[in-house]
């Protein structure tokens, strides 16, 4: 960015002279530290004052020591670190009017008048709730005597601004909430470790997870871990549930060696009675007399994202503007009227109190239902490099074209092996247990169809395949393009077939999508292994390491997962550099260093540029350091790619496999005509991906113009303008595009590509 555009940025978006609280209130969530991180860094970042207020609400109320100045220094070394580290309470004094006079009296006397909010619905409303009272409150400090009238007018208006910080993901208006991604982590890694246990013995497990008035937590993990049974409060059973489960679990998948039930906390009937852990392991004991019944309970890239949005939607408030909650919506920050969206999440609870429970799940997101059709013969196959997801996607495939009553076949080694004739059916027990298992458990290569298309097109007529389901990377983008071409050019009949690709690649440089099955447990990986490394330096005094990434030329990996890891800097193809731009860099880290900041970290995408190497950083970084830091290297191989899919992988490929079968269906009735399948328009070979928060099916000829065939990538990358935040927390100075605000009549159809329906839930798994 210009250094004109600087100055107009920091005209418009100063914070001299400005005082922000950020507080924590309720429970607590992973992220929520992350969150504070940004709001610190950002609000000082534009030369505001940051405060701390310590206990929540309860730190308000009471003042003195619970309401301190934040520095930069004081948020180093948070964003690995689990809960709030600047504690959370439950303030039964802050619903009283009292108790928010003398909250308002210590904000005052801080001069401090933007709030940013990290907690649930009632933290939120609580807070604008002290919003709408602060000039009256302040009215009574002033006859109270507590402040003068001069002071009433110089802090006459509170604005705040909100972030959801909830585990259940319960409130309206947000994709997802902070913490959690988390907890559906600590679900999935219990479940994994109930499978490994589960191979010398048949057993029935009972998770409980958390969740009093919110199923996501147990329906996602449910799709993600390929559960047998699943309770939520918003889809109570009908009558009759329990014999109803029993012969479900009794009729065990062959093969199958347990069965696992998942029960929301706040599970009820159709009455309205509580259905607990404790009942279905009841109603488990009675199926499975000789089996042993176990109960188990369970209990930050997104949440900095928000910290930074936060304070900029401050800065940018007046006496007049309504209190704003910054929320997810697909891979976009956006700003959302609070009390919206607190209300839209209270409706959810009261349709669910006066038994409307349809009515609660279209509030939670729009429901899918399936249509069976004529039997068609499909094919999945991976293409590419392996990228945890896969195989969740191949499950979802199966099982979803199975029950719309289609004949699945599975492709073992991507084209290479079409070309073989390593073609099988594919049945409903042959891919259980593959939704948590990483890699591709088909086989997968990276050989294009156009050499073998002799011999695919045998194959094609041989096994009389009508559609085919690629799920792979930018060899598989490639692949559909070739088999296009070989509709016009070879044997027309065989190639004129729905035709539909699958984003799965670690690297996520497909065009047409924002995200692709397997960046996010690569994202982990890479976040999980720098935490790692930093903590190994802690212990010793200024230390920065130097980390490669893998990606080829696009630098996603090292982008986001940078941001994530709090990094300072990180070097990627898309945004060229020079030695200007590492000495720069270098003498930046060089100040840090002699402050209180003892470790630092950078990222080196491995093919950001041919001269300057990962050597060449370390050598120059340790040559320029020293005398105040030292230098480590290292390059995290394919160690990226992950072991077991993350939960949001797993569900990203389950939910998106399911969409993409609905659509080869759809397809297939449409290009039926004469006892055969004939189709060969545009729009009968697309790539389904995710844009914004949508799944969008679109053709894949219309792609070629926004590809850059010889580097790989897209030609425009939505994560690129996330590198100035990067660079903000990392203490430099640059500019930040301001997001747009969100709209609540779309972002409060929550789940809408993340809770699909009961009907969807129960045909993965029946």
């Amino acid at each position: 960015m210009a250094q004109t555009d600087n100055k107009k940025f920091f005209e418009n978006l100063t914070g001299a002279g400005k005082a922000i609280a950020v507080l924590t209130s309720g429970g607590d969530a992973q992220g929520m530290n992350a969150a504070v991180r940004a709001v610190v860094r950002m609000g000082i970042y534009v030369g505001a004052k940051v405060y701390f207020v310590h206990e929540g609400y309860q730190g308000m109320v009471d003042g003195g020591d619970n309401i301190k100045e934040a520095t930069w220094e004081s948020v180093s070394s948070m964003l690995q670190m689990g809960g709030t580290v600047i504690g959370s309470a439950r303030c039964k004094d802050f619903r009283t009017h009292e108790g928010r006079l003398k909250a308002a009296h210590n904000l005052v006397q801080k001069g401090i008048t933007n709030l940013c909010v990290v907690g649930g619905d009632g933290s939120l409303t609580g807070a604008n709730l002290f919003r709408e009272e602060w000039s009256g409150l302040l009215a009574e400090l002033v006859q109270q005597g507590l402040i003068d009238e001069e002071a009433a007018q110089k802090y006459s208006a509170l604005h705040i601004v909100g972030m959801v910080g909830s585990i259940d993901n319960d409130f309206c208006g947000t994709d997802m909430t902070i913490g959690t991604d988390s907890a559906l982590h600590r679900i999935i890694e219990v479940v994994d470790a109930i499978m490994t246990t589960a191979q010398s013995h048949q057993r029935t497990f009972v998770l409980e997870v958390m969740g009093r008035h919110c199923g996501y937590l147990a329906l996602v993990s449910a799709l993600a871990c390929g559960a047998d049974w699943v309770l939520i409060p918003e889809m109570p059973p009908e009558d009759g549930w329990e014999e109803k489960m029993c012969q479900k679990l009794s009729t065990r998948s062959r093969g199958s060696r347990l069965n696992i039930i998942i029960v929301a906390e706040g599970a009820i009937d159709r009455h309205g009675k509580a259905i607990t852990s404790s009942i279905v392991k009841d109603v488990s004991t009675e199926c499975f007399q000789r089996e042993r019944i176990t109960v188990l309970f369970c209990v930050c890239c997104q949440a900095s994202r928000m910290g930074v949005e936060a304070v900029l939607a401050l800065l940018e408030t007046t006496a007049n503007t309504a209190a704003y909650v910054v929320s997810l919506c697909g891979n976009q920050s956006v700003r959302l009227p609070l009390m919206e969206c607190v209300q839209m999440t209270q409706e959810v609870q009261k349709a669910m109190d006066e038994k409307r429970f349809e009515e609660a799940v279209r509030l939670r997101g729009r429901c899918v239902s399936y249509v069976l059709f004529s039997d068609f013969n499909v094919a999945v196959l991976n293409v590419g490099a392996p990228a945890a997801g896969m195989n969740a996607a191949v499950r979802s495939a199966v099982r979803v074209g199975i029950s719309e009553g289609h004949k699945m076949f599975a492709v073992s080694d991507g084209f290479e092996g079409f070309s073989k004739g390593q073609i099988r059916e594919i049945k409903w027990a042959d891919v259980g247990g593959w939704t948590g298992q990483g890699g591709s458990l088909l086989g997968t290569k990276r050989t294009l169809p156009a050499k073998h298309i002799d011999k695919i097109a045998e194959q094609m007529r041989k096994y009389n395949i009508n559609a085919l389901l690629v799920i792979g990377g930018f060899e598989a983008l490639l692949g559909i393009m070739e088999l296009l071409a070989a509709r016009g050019t070879y044997d027309e009949l065989c190639f004129c077939i729905p035709l539909c690709m699958l984003p799965a690649v670690i690297s996520n440089n497909v065009p047409g999508t924002d995200l692709s099955i397997g960046a996010d447990t690569a994202l982990n990986a890479i976040v999980e292994t720098c935490d790692r490394i930093k903590q190994s330096a802690s212990g010793t005094k200024h230390r920065v390491f130097i980390i490669e990434t893998m990606g080829g030329y696009c630098g996603y990996l090292a982008s986001v997962g940078g941001l994530a890891a709090g990094a300072d800097a990180a070097y990627i193809f898309e945004e060229p550099f020079d030695i200007r731009d590492l000495q720069s860099n270098v003498e930046h880290l060089t100040e840090k260093m002699k402050t209180s900041i003892q470790r630092g970290l950078v990222l080196r995408n491995e093919n950001s540029n041919e001269n300057y190497t990962t050597d060449f950083i370390y050598q120059l970084y340790s040559e320029e350091g020293k005398g105040v830091f030292d230098c480590r290297k290292n390059v995290l191989g394919h160690m990226q790619q992950g072991g077991a899919p993350s939960p949001f992988d797993r569900n990203f490929g389950t939910k998106i496999a399911a969409k993409a079968m609905q659509w080869i269906t759809k397809k297939l009735n449409e290009s039926y005509r004469k006892g055969r399948v004939f189709a060969n328009t545009e729009d009968s070979a697309c790539l389904l991906g995710m844009r914004w928060r949508a799944m969008v099916f679109q053709p894949v000829v219309q792609l070629k113009d926004k590809t850059d065939f010889v580097h790989r990538i897209p030609n425009e990358q939505w994560w690129l303008k996330l590198r100035p935040l990067m660079k903000i927390l990392a203490k430099y100075k640059t500019s930040y595009d301001v997001s747009d605000s969100g709209q609540i009549t779309t972002s409060c159809l929550l789940k809408q590509n993340q809770v699909q329906s009961n009907d969807q839930c129960s045909k993965l798994h029946k």
